[in-house]
C-alpha cells in the first residue's frame, strides 16, 4: 500500500535570526509521523504565506527563494522513488537516512550488487534485457563472494572502502586462479564497473573508485575455413543423418553469416523479396537488435529448399532442424576429422567464413559485409573479415597488369 505523503513548508516564528528573519523548514508526514528539516532559506515574516507554503511576491528574492523550495520539494519525491527501487519501504526513518547520507556509510559491494540483479530481472521480465544479461550479472556475484573470501576481506566489503586496487585484485583472481581469458575477466570486470557507476548516480558514493581502471581486450583470433577447406566439407559424402544435418546448417551459416542463436530462430517469415527481386533473409539479430539483411546465395537456398518439407511442418516454420549448440559443436568436430580440417571447429567459425571467404575474398566491400552481419561499427567487421593472402595477391595483380 501507497504510503500517505504530505510535503509542506513552514515558517518557524519561534526561530527568528538577529536581523528579524523567518527560517524557512521542509515538514514532510509519511503515515501521520513527521520529518522536519531546516532548508536554509530565509524570508521577511510579513512576506511568507503559511497557506500556501511560499514567499509572496515577484521580486527576484521570492522567486529566487521558491525556486529553492520546488527544488527541495522534487528531492523528497526523488528520494521516495530511489528508497521504493532500493526493496525498502519509504518510511520516515529510511527518508532521514537519505536526506543525511546515513545509509550511504553502511552499504556494501554484494548488497548494491543484489539489488541490481533485481532491477535487473524486472527488466528482464518487461523485455528490455535479454535472460542471458542476468547470467551473466549472477556470475559475476558468484565470482566477488568467492574472490572476497581469497582476499580474507570478510562476507562483503563497504562501498566507502572500495579502492582502485581491487578491480585489479578481483581481474588478477579471474585470470590466475580461474583461468579466465583477458577477454572474459574483462566483461566481468565491466559489469562490476557499470554497477559502480549507478551507485555514483544514486548518490551512495562521491566519485567512482574504479574510474582510472582501463579494461583490457584482445580482438579474438577466429579461424575461418578457407575455399578449399568450405569445398571439402559441401561435397563430403556424409551417411550419418546427424553429421549430415549439422553439415548443412553449418554451410548455410557460412553463406549467409548468421549466428547460431539466430539460425535457430529463422522461420519462413524471415524470407524476403528483396530490393533486387530475389530472395533475401532479413532479421534482426538476437545479440544486439540490428537487422542483418542478406541476399540467398544458391547453397544456403538449396539448403532452405532441402528442408522446406520440414520447415512447412513445423509449429512455428522454423526453416532448420537445428539442434542444440553443444550438440552442434561436438558433431563439427567429427565432421573436421572426417573432412581432414585440422583447425578447431565451433559454429562460430561459419561466421567468419562469411565474412572472410565468401565475401570479402571475393571483392565485396567491407561496408557491405558490414551491413550482411549486422555490426554497428565496421571495425567490428574488421576482427570477422581478415584479409587472407589470396585477398592481397588478387588486389595487386591490377598493378602488375597496368
Amino acid at each position: 500500500m501507497e504510503p500517505k505523503l504530505i510535503v509542506h513548508f513552514i515558517g518557524k516564528k519561534s526561530r527568528l535570526t538577529h536581523h528579524q528573519l523567518l527560517p524557512i523548514y521542509l515538514r514532510v508526514t509519511i503515515d501521520g509521523k513527521r520529518f522536519e528539516v531546516a532548508t536554509h532559506q530565509h524570508t521577511e515574516p510579513n512576506n511568507w504565506s503559511p497557506s500556501a507554503g511560499k514567499v509572496i511576491g515577484a521580486s527576484d528574492n521570492a522567486i529566487r527563494i521558491n525556486m529553492e523550495l520546488d527544488e527541495i520539494r522534487k528531492k523528497v519525491y526523488d528520494y521516495k522513488v530511489r528508497i521504493q527501487k532500493e526493496g525498502r519501504e519509504f518510511s520516515v526513518r529510511t527518508l532521514r537516512e537519505k536526506w543525511f547520507g546515513q545509509d550511504r556509510d553502511t552499504r556494501t559491494l554484494l548488497e548494491v550488487v543484489r539489488l541490481s540483479l533485481l532491477d535487473l530481472e524486472k527488466q528482464v521480465g518487461k523485455g528490455i534485457y535479454k535472460k542471458s544479461t542476468l547470467t551473466k550479472f549472477r556470475t559475476m556475484e558468484k565470482h566477488l563472494v568467492n574472490f572476497l573470501e581469497w582476499r580474507d576481506l570478510g562476507s562483503d566489503i563497504f562501498l566507502k572502502d572500495l579502492r582502485l586496487p581491487f578491480a585489479a585484485h578481483f581481474v588478477y583472481y579471474l585470470q590466475g586462479e580461474l583461468g579466465m581469458t583477458i577477454n572474459s575477466s574483462g566483461k566481468m570486470i565491466k559489469n562490476l564497473k557499470k554497477i559502480i557507476r549507478d551507485c555514483v548516480d544514486k548518490e551512495w558514493l562521491d566519485i567512482d573508485p574504479f574510474y582510472r581502471y582501463k579494461v583490457k581486450h584482445i580482438d579474438p583470433k577466429v579461424p575461418h575455413l578457407t575455399s578449399e577447406e568450405l569445398y571439402r566439407l559441401e561435397v563430403k559424402e556424409i551417411t550419418i543423418s546427424r553429421l549430415a544435418t549439422v553439415r548443412d546448417i553449418f554451410v548455410f551459416s557460412c553463406y549467409t553469416g548468421f549466428a547460431y542463436i539466430d539460425v535457430i530462430n529463422l522461420t519462413l517469415n524471415d524470407l524476403k523479396i528483396g530490393i533486387d527481386g530475389k530472395q533475401w533473409l532479413i532479421k534482426n539479430r538476437q545479440k544486439t537488435g540490428i537487422s542483418e539483411r542478406v541476399p540467398l546465395l544458391p547453397p544456403a537456398s538449396a539448403i532452405i529448399e532441402k528442408y522446406k518439407t520440414y520447415c512447412l511442418r513445423s509449429p512455428d516454420k522454423k526453416l532448420l532442424p537445428v539442434p542444440s549448440n553443444q550438440k552442434v559443436n561436438a558433431y563439427l568436430k567429427e565432421l573436421g576429422d572426417l573432412c581432414e580440417i585440422s583447425k578447431k571447429m565451433t559454429f562460430h567459425i561459419a561466421r567468419h567464413t562469411f565474412a572472410t571467404t565468401v565475401t570479402l575474398e571475393k571483392g565485396v566491400p567491407i561496408d557491405s559485409v558490414s551491413k550482411m552481419l549486422g555490426h554497428r561499427s565496421i571495425k567490428t567487421t574488421q576482427i570477422y573479415a581478415q584479409i587472407t593472402d589470396r585477398k592481397i595477391s588478387d588486389d595487386m595483380k591490377r598493378l602488375f597488369e597496368m
